[in-house]
């Protein structure tokens, strides 16, 4: 039986394949775009006991359906950065997500801080395209991807001025993680293929990342007591979605969250 992962790769690896522009082409275009804006070392520069928060654009899951259908991209983008968000996350992905690439585009002009495209990247020109689009860093699914891929798309993302941000889930994929010099890592807590949240994922993963790795908990963050346990496990930042795209105030839910950490 076909989990979401398989679904959702399948359909991605398949227009890939009918993807007939030239990679070259591509990569030179990808290194004549506007500098980055440092995705990577905004979230390492934190304040000390403040979790940098990565908040997410996310219209819709292919669990939950509909969350915020008819969000305006800049506005939320505007209302995330007045809380103090570090960074952007932009689902950029259309089938299941209901995301665009015109969504990333007008966050990012809406604001002055570092975005993530959050999309499957199963191609060479996939990452290409997050950094012609405007992203300054793009998202790696280990569970994605097998081992030459994961290498090859980290290194075209450094190559072209991107940060990479390597998604794992376990202890395996952490090793392969590391094994291609990721220094961006996310501890994903919902199962790709089920997309059931394991709450305490992240906190368990904490202790096996190397201190040298900026690490991201991703998924299932609720509010300030979720946000407080992963500033407490060591998280540098955290990525969230659902609980501050359908908050009433989105700029008042960010600043609930970075002050979760404040003290401990």
């Amino acid at each position: 039986m076909a989990t979401y992962l398989d679904r959702i790769l399948s359909d991605h690896r398949t227009s890939a394949s009918e993807d007939d522009r030239s990679l070259e082409g591509l990569i030179d275009r990808a290194r004549c775009a506007p500098p980055t804006r440092g995705f990577h070392l905004v979230l390492r520069g934190r304040a000390a006991g403040e979790p940098a928060v990565i908040a997410e654009v996310k219209r819709r899951s292919p669990s939950r359906g509909d969350i915020a259908a008819d969000l305006d991209p800049a506005e939320t983008a505007a209302q995330y950065s007045m809380g103090g968000a570090a960074c952007l996350s932009v689902l950029t992905e259309v089938g299941y997500f209901g995301g665009s690439v015109d969504d990333l585009v007008a966050a990012r002009e809406a604001t002055s801080i570092p975005v993530l495209r959050k999309d499957f990247t199963v191609d060479a020109r996939d990452v290409c395209d997050a950094r012609i689009m405007g992203a300054d860093a793009v998202l790696l699914i280990a569970a994605a991807l097998d081992d030459d891929e994961l290498a090859d798309f980290h290194a075209l993302a450094l190559e072209l001025g991107l940060d990479a941000l390597v998604e794992v889930h376990d202890e395996a994929e952490l090793e392969r993680a590391m094994a291609v010099g990721a220094r961006l890592v996310g501890v994903n807590q919902r199962d790709l293929t089920t997309f059931e949240v394991d709450s305490e994922r992240a906190v368990r993963m904490a202790p096996l990342i190397p201190e040298t790795a900026t690490s991201v908990a991703e998924s299932g963050i609720g509010g300030p007591r979720d946000a407080a346990a992963l500033a407490l496990a060591g998280y540098h930042a955290i990525l969230v979605g659902e609980s501050v795209v359908t908050a009433e105030d989105r700029a008042d839910a960010i600043r609930a969250l970075r002050g979760a950490g404040v003290g401990e």
